[in-house]
Protein backbone atom coordinates (compact mmCIF):
# COMPACT_ATOMS: atom_id res chain seq x y z
CA UNK A 1 0.00 0.00 0.00
CA UNK A 2 1.34 3.43 -0.93
CA UNK A 3 2.00 6.11 1.67
CA UNK A 4 -0.86 8.53 2.21
CA UNK A 5 -0.28 11.82 0.42
CA UNK A 6 -0.55 15.28 1.97
CA UNK A 7 -0.52 18.46 -0.12
CA UNK A 8 0.53 21.65 1.66
CA UNK A 9 -0.65 24.88 0.00
CA UNK A 10 1.07 27.70 1.89
CA UNK A 11 3.36 30.55 0.82
CA UNK A 12 5.29 30.62 4.12
CA UNK A 13 8.50 28.59 3.62
CA UNK A 14 8.84 28.12 7.38
CA UNK A 15 5.50 26.29 7.51
CA UNK A 16 6.52 23.83 4.81
CA UNK A 17 9.92 23.32 6.44
CA UNK A 18 8.26 22.52 9.76
CA UNK A 19 5.46 20.36 8.44
CA UNK A 20 7.34 18.27 5.88
CA UNK A 21 9.63 16.33 8.27
CA UNK A 22 6.87 15.93 10.85
CA UNK A 23 4.51 14.47 8.26
CA UNK A 24 7.19 12.30 6.68
CA UNK A 25 7.99 11.01 10.16
CA UNK A 26 4.41 9.70 10.24
CA UNK A 27 4.88 8.00 6.84
CA UNK A 28 3.10 10.61 4.74
CA UNK A 29 4.30 11.53 1.27
CA UNK A 30 4.37 15.34 1.07
CA UNK A 31 4.06 17.84 -1.79
CA UNK A 32 3.99 21.62 -1.45
CA UNK A 33 2.68 24.57 -3.42
CA UNK A 34 3.13 28.24 -2.60
CA UNK A 35 0.26 29.71 -4.65
CA UNK A 36 -3.38 28.87 -5.04
CA UNK A 37 -3.12 28.09 -8.74
CA UNK A 38 -0.13 25.86 -8.17
CA UNK A 39 -2.00 24.06 -5.43
CA UNK A 40 -5.03 23.46 -7.65
CA UNK A 41 -2.77 22.07 -10.38
CA UNK A 42 -0.80 19.97 -7.90
CA UNK A 43 -4.01 18.46 -6.54
CA UNK A 44 -4.73 17.06 -10.00
CA UNK A 45 -1.28 15.53 -10.53
CA UNK A 46 -0.40 14.51 -6.96
CA UNK A 47 -3.84 13.09 -6.02
CA UNK A 48 -3.55 13.96 -2.31
CA UNK A 49 -5.38 12.09 0.42
CA UNK A 50 -5.48 15.27 2.51
CA UNK A 51 -4.82 18.98 1.89
CA UNK A 52 -3.46 21.57 4.32
CA UNK A 53 -4.49 25.00 3.04
CA UNK A 54 -3.50 28.51 4.06
CA UNK A 55 -6.05 31.26 3.39
CA UNK A 56 -3.56 34.10 2.82
CA UNK A 57 -2.11 33.08 -0.53
CA UNK A 58 -0.43 35.59 -2.88
CA UNK A 59 -2.63 35.00 -5.92
CA UNK A 60 -6.02 33.67 -4.78
CA UNK A 61 -7.96 33.81 -1.55
CA UNK A 62 -7.83 30.47 0.23
CA UNK A 63 -11.62 30.20 0.39
CA UNK A 64 -11.71 30.40 -3.41
CA UNK A 65 -9.00 27.77 -3.60
CA UNK A 66 -10.97 25.47 -1.27
CA UNK A 67 -14.00 25.80 -3.53
CA UNK A 68 -11.96 24.93 -6.63
CA UNK A 69 -10.31 21.99 -4.89
CA UNK A 70 -13.68 20.66 -3.76
CA UNK A 71 -14.78 20.51 -7.41
CA UNK A 72 -11.81 18.25 -8.17
CA UNK A 73 -11.30 16.06 -5.11
CA UNK A 74 -13.09 14.60 -2.12
CA UNK A 75 -9.89 14.69 -0.04
CA UNK A 76 -10.42 16.42 3.31
CA UNK A 77 -9.16 20.01 3.52
CA UNK A 78 -7.82 21.41 6.78
CA UNK A 79 -7.33 25.16 6.80
CA UNK A 80 -4.24 26.49 8.61
CA UNK A 81 -4.55 30.25 8.96
CA UNK A 82 -3.67 33.24 11.11
CA UNK A 83 -7.19 34.51 10.48
CA UNK A 84 -9.18 33.76 13.60
CA UNK A 85 -12.46 35.61 13.11
CA UNK A 86 -15.77 33.83 13.11
CA UNK A 87 -16.51 35.20 9.64
CA UNK A 88 -13.34 33.70 8.15
CA UNK A 89 -13.94 30.31 9.76
CA UNK A 90 -17.53 30.14 8.55
CA UNK A 91 -16.54 31.16 5.01
CA UNK A 92 -13.82 28.51 4.84
CA UNK A 93 -15.99 25.72 6.23
CA UNK A 94 -18.96 26.60 4.07
CA UNK A 95 -16.59 26.96 1.11
CA UNK A 96 -15.45 23.35 1.21
CA UNK A 97 -12.98 22.96 4.09
CA UNK A 98 -13.49 20.14 6.58
CA UNK A 99 -11.68 21.68 9.54
CA UNK A 100 -9.99 24.91 10.59
CA UNK A 101 -6.88 25.34 12.74
CA UNK A 102 -5.58 28.77 13.72
CA UNK A 103 -1.85 29.54 13.52
CA UNK A 104 0.20 29.10 15.62
CA UNK A 105 -0.82 25.53 16.38
CA UNK A 106 0.73 22.53 18.07
CA UNK A 107 1.91 19.65 15.92
CA UNK A 108 0.13 17.21 18.23
CA UNK A 109 -3.22 18.90 17.64
CA UNK A 110 -2.63 19.05 13.89
CA UNK A 111 -1.81 15.34 13.74
CA UNK A 112 -4.96 14.56 15.75
CA UNK A 113 -7.06 16.60 13.32
CA UNK A 114 -5.41 14.80 10.40
CA UNK A 115 -6.15 11.39 11.91
CA UNK A 116 -9.82 12.29 12.40
CA UNK A 117 -10.13 13.68 8.86
CA UNK A 118 -8.47 10.66 7.26
CA UNK A 119 -10.46 8.21 9.34
CA UNK A 120 -13.72 9.62 8.05
CA UNK A 121 -12.40 10.05 4.52
CA UNK A 122 -11.32 6.41 4.53
CA UNK A 123 -14.78 5.34 5.65
CA UNK A 124 -16.46 6.96 2.67
CA UNK A 125 -17.69 3.94 0.71
CA UNK A 126 -19.50 3.45 -2.55
CA UNK A 127 -22.98 4.94 -2.72
CA UNK A 128 -24.18 1.41 -3.52
CA UNK A 129 -22.97 0.02 -0.21
CA UNK A 130 -25.54 -0.29 2.60
CA UNK A 131 -25.23 2.42 5.23
CA UNK A 132 -22.92 1.28 7.99
CA UNK A 133 -23.88 1.60 11.67
CA UNK A 134 -22.02 4.13 13.78
CA UNK A 135 -20.92 3.45 17.35
CA UNK A 136 -19.45 6.30 19.38
CA UNK A 137 -19.05 6.05 23.11
CA UNK A 138 -22.25 4.53 24.48
CA UNK A 139 -24.28 5.46 21.40
CA UNK A 140 -25.06 3.02 18.58
CA UNK A 141 -26.82 4.40 15.50
CA UNK A 142 -28.42 1.85 13.17
CA UNK A 143 -28.50 3.69 9.86
CA UNK A 144 -30.52 1.01 8.07
CA UNK A 145 -33.20 0.81 10.74
CA UNK A 146 -32.99 4.53 11.64
CA UNK A 147 -32.79 3.68 15.32
CA UNK A 148 -30.55 4.73 18.19
CA UNK A 149 -29.46 2.84 21.29
CA UNK A 150 -27.85 4.35 24.36
CA UNK A 151 -26.14 1.77 26.58
CA UNK A 152 -28.15 -0.88 24.66
CA UNK A 153 -31.49 0.80 25.48
CA UNK A 154 -33.57 2.23 22.62
CA UNK A 155 -33.88 6.01 22.38
CA UNK A 156 -36.90 7.42 20.55
CA UNK A 157 -35.99 10.06 17.99
CA UNK A 158 -38.26 12.03 15.70
CA UNK A 159 -37.29 11.88 11.99
CA UNK A 160 -35.75 15.36 12.23
CA UNK A 161 -33.82 14.49 15.37
CA UNK A 162 -32.53 11.34 13.69
CA UNK A 163 -31.39 13.21 10.58
CA UNK A 164 -29.63 15.83 12.68
CA UNK A 165 -27.89 13.25 14.86
CA UNK A 166 -26.86 11.15 11.85
CA UNK A 167 -25.32 14.21 10.18
CA UNK A 168 -23.36 15.04 13.32
CA UNK A 169 -22.21 11.45 13.93
CA UNK A 170 -21.15 10.97 10.31
CA UNK A 171 -18.93 14.01 10.79
CA UNK A 172 -17.70 13.10 14.27
CA UNK A 173 -14.66 15.12 15.23
CA UNK A 174 -15.39 17.76 12.58
CA UNK A 175 -16.79 21.22 13.06
CA UNK A 176 -20.14 21.37 11.22
CA UNK A 177 -21.47 24.88 10.63
CA UNK A 178 -24.99 26.08 11.34
CA UNK A 179 -25.55 26.60 7.61
CA UNK A 180 -24.42 23.08 6.75
CA UNK A 181 -26.68 21.47 9.34
CA UNK A 182 -29.68 23.61 8.43
CA UNK A 183 -29.21 22.91 4.72
CA UNK A 184 -28.77 19.14 5.15
CA UNK A 185 -31.58 18.60 7.66
CA UNK A 186 -34.18 21.25 6.80
CA UNK A 187 -33.26 22.60 3.37
CA UNK A 188 -31.95 25.85 1.87
CA UNK A 189 -34.96 27.92 2.92
CA UNK A 190 -33.94 27.48 6.59
CA UNK A 191 -30.30 28.61 6.32
CA UNK A 192 -30.76 31.54 8.68
CA UNK A 193 -32.87 29.80 11.32
CA UNK A 194 -30.22 29.10 13.95
CA UNK A 195 -32.84 29.24 16.71
CA UNK A 196 -34.59 26.22 15.20
CA UNK A 197 -31.27 24.39 15.19
CA UNK A 198 -30.59 25.30 18.84
CA UNK A 199 -34.00 23.91 19.85
CA UNK A 200 -33.32 20.55 18.19
CA UNK A 201 -29.76 20.38 19.54
CA UNK A 202 -31.25 20.92 23.00
CA UNK A 203 -33.74 18.09 22.41
CA UNK A 204 -30.97 15.72 21.29
CA UNK A 205 -28.81 16.58 24.29
CA UNK A 206 -31.72 15.88 26.62
CA UNK A 207 -32.00 12.38 25.13
CA UNK A 208 -28.33 11.34 24.82
CA UNK A 209 -26.34 13.37 27.34
CA UNK A 210 -26.02 12.31 30.97
CA UNK A 211 -25.85 16.01 31.91
CA UNK A 212 -27.32 18.07 29.03
CA UNK A 213 -26.07 21.30 30.59
CA UNK A 214 -22.49 19.94 30.35
CA UNK A 215 -22.56 17.91 27.12
CA UNK A 216 -19.87 15.37 26.29
CA UNK A 217 -21.09 14.42 22.81
CA UNK A 218 -22.51 17.51 21.08
CA UNK A 219 -20.20 20.45 21.70
CA UNK A 220 -21.09 24.03 20.76
CA UNK A 221 -18.58 26.01 18.71
CA UNK A 222 -19.91 29.50 19.61
CA UNK A 223 -21.25 31.45 16.67
CA UNK A 224 -20.15 28.80 14.15
CA UNK A 225 -21.75 25.40 14.64
CA UNK A 226 -21.38 22.12 16.50
CA UNK A 227 -18.85 19.33 16.83
CA UNK A 228 -19.76 15.74 17.74
CA UNK A 229 -16.87 14.44 19.82
CA UNK A 230 -15.38 11.16 18.65
CA UNK A 231 -15.10 9.79 22.19
CA UNK A 232 -13.64 6.42 23.09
Amino acid sequence: MRDLRVLIIDDEPAIARALRPALQGHNFAVATADTGQAGISMAASFAPDLILLDLGLPDLDGVEVAGELRKRTDAPIIVLSVRDTEKDKIAALDGGANDYLTKPFGMGELMARIRVALRHYGQSASALAPPQPISIGELALDREGHTLRLRSSPVHLSPTEYNLLETLMLNAGKLVTHRTLLHKVWGPEYLGDTQLLRVYIGQLRAKIEERPERPTYIITEPGIGYRFLDVE
